[in-house]
């Protein structure tokens, strides 16, 4: 069974930059759309980033996109989401899930996801 394990999270201050990871195991990734998801206390877990099977297609929401860089590494069976120009309110809990098909769009909710990584971005 497919188990995903991120890591990459710390404390940076704001204007800085972090790169998490996203490693599976138990089956391969190549044929998995993943997303990165992120979580507040009190508020519903938003998804950040999603890259399709193939690597060739990725979205971004609104408050990240020109900050957040999505990529595959289907060799090393890996994910990263690279994060600069970080904010304060950038601050969660990031997961990343893996969706029952190569596609972000229309896909349903993922069906694996991970335990989590704590970003705190602060001065």
């Amino acid at each position: 069974q497919l188990q995903l394990v991120e890591s990459g999270g710390g404390l940076v201050q704001p204007g800085g930059s972090l790169t998490l990871a996203c490693v599976a195991s138990g089956d391969t990734l190549d044929s998995y759309a993943i997303g990165w998801f992120r979580q507040v206390p009190g508020k519903e877990r938003e998804r950040v980033s999603c890259i399709a099977g193939g690597g060739l297609i990725t979205n971004y929401a609104d408050v990240v996109r020109g900050r957040f860089t999505i990529s595959r590494d289907d060799a090393k069976n890996m994910v990263r989401l690279q994060m600069s120009s970080l904010k304060p309110e950038d601050t969660a809990v990031y997961y990343c899930a893996a969706y029952a098909v190569a596609y972000c769009a229309g896909s349903g909710p993922p069906t694996n996801w991970g335990q989590g990584t704590q970003v705190i971005v602060s001065s």
